[in-house]
């Protein structure tokens, strides 16, 4: 009998093991699910000008077409939210990934302005699915340390920030027509569908975090999401979002157009401002060991500067690839992370996933006009004035907005017992 209770104990614990193996390989597929997204991202404002050649856009509209993808992620991030309160999240994860690799595929197809316009806008409001289940998904996770767990998210963007631009320049190079990576990318977003559907389970997607006493639960933040530290993270993500997205969506036009630098070249700096954006994790830890609102005030003052020397300060190709690094490990690995998690700290538990949506529309909402707004500018004015107001200036709003936050009514982790 004692050599029977051995052996069951024995298989308890081997089966312990194997599901801790099977909830980590799934929770590293969900992170790493991200990186085909900012692939996905990445490419279009690096084919921009072979596109922007051969349909005839003006800079306006080629900016436009650059980030129109943000609009659809605005429109899907709060009917995401909501969704997930009644289906599961890799359920609704899988179904994001398979709506924007649809429409990068069937983008190539697109007759004109306005047939391509729609399938850009389409692509984002399955990244938003994606986006917003994921968020929800590892903030509930790593309960505990929200703003690490958004960090290796962001460091998965990363990956696909570093990994999109390079592929995506060595395509265009070897076949000549700016369709061969929108295919191949395309593909790609369902070789991961058949990862996530295969080896990741539902334990590890559908974990819920509540008040009480377990652990990983969480004490404070607002009961509805109608309260000031929401409103202000809202107007945080606003300014973050057209910031980013003005930079994501024209620089690379700005670096061949204006500099005139290769398309090759151009690949290779944007691919070092994803080496910043790894940096995520880093600022993450920040996010979660330090008070909030210096966190915030002084990585926009410091987004503020690299804003404003992307298109006063030097422009050659050593100094753009510095400030590019630069501008991912402040704005993308930074402010972006950090403004992810509180949002979701913001609330109450029960309220994550609707806040993680809120956070998705609000700075995809910004973002949407962000490229168009850009584009504008520089046409009126030049690229120079064009940077000053919407990276630097709007970045100086922000620090003020950050010191009106209320530390002391968001959300904390519980307390274990001794």
């Amino acid at each position: 009998m004692a050599l029977s209770s051995t052996q069951t104990a024995a298989g308890v614990d081997t089966r312990t093991g194997a599901a801790r193996v099977l909830a980590f390989l799934g929770i590293a597929i969900v992170i790493g699910s991200y990186f085909i997204n900012a692939m996905d991202r990445a490419l279009f404002p690096l084919l921009l000008p072979e596109v922007r050649r051969e349909y005839g856009f003006a800079l306006p509209e080629a900016g436009l077409m650059s980030t129109v993808f943000t609009i659809g992620m605005a429109l899907a991030g709060l009917p995401t939210g909501y969704l997930m309160s009644r289906y599961a999240r890799k359920s609704v994860a899988q179904i994001g990934i398979f709506i924007f690799s649809a429409a990068t595929l069937v983008t190539v197809l697109a007759a004109g302005f306005t047939d391509m316009l729609f399938y850009r806008a389409l692509t984002g409001i399955g990244e938003a699915m994606q986006l917003t289940a994921l968020l929800a998904i590892v903030s509930s996770y790593f309960a505990q340390h929200r703003a690490v767990g958004i960090g290796a998210l962001n460091c998965a963007y990363g990956v696909g920030a570093v990994l999109g631009p390079f592929l995506g320049a060595a395509m265009l190079s070897a076949y000549g027509t700016w369709r061969a990576p929108m295919i191949a990318f395309g593909l790609m977003g369902f070789a991961i569908m058949v990862l996530v559907a295969l080896f990741v389970r539902r334990q590890v997607t559908e974990v819920k975090v509540a008040s009480g006493t377990t652990r990983g639960a969480t004490i404070g933040g607002a009961q509805t999401l109608r309260n000031r530290n929401t409103f202000l993270l809202v107007l945080l993500s606003c300014i973050a979002g057209l910031a980013i997205f003005g930079f994501l969506g024209m620089y690379p036009t700005y670096l061949r157009e204006q500099l005139h630098f290769t398309p090759a070249d151009t690949g290779k700096i944007m691919s070092i401002y994803g080496l910043g954006v790894l940096a995520s994790v880093g600022g993450g830890l920040l996010g979660d060991r330090l008070p909030m609102r210096p966190v915030l005030a002084v990585s926009f003052m410091i987004a503020a500067g690299i804003g404003w020397l992307l298109f006063n300060g030097p422009a050659d190709f050593a100094a753009q690839a510095v400030l590019a690094f630069a501008f991912g490990v402040a704005f993308s690995g930074t402010i972006y992370v950090n403004l992810a998690a509180y949002h979701v700290k913001a609330v109450s538990g029960e309220l994550s996933g609707r806040a993680s949506g809120i956070f998705v529309t609000s700075f995809y909402a910004a973002a949407s006009v962000a490229g168009y707004a850009i584009g504008w500018l520089a046409a009126e004015f030049g690229w120079t004035r064009a940077g000053d107001l919407q990276l630097c200036a709007a970045c100086l709003v922000g620090i003020l907005l950050a010191f009106a936050l209320k530390p002391d009514q968001m959300a904390r982790p519980l307390a274990e017992p001794a």
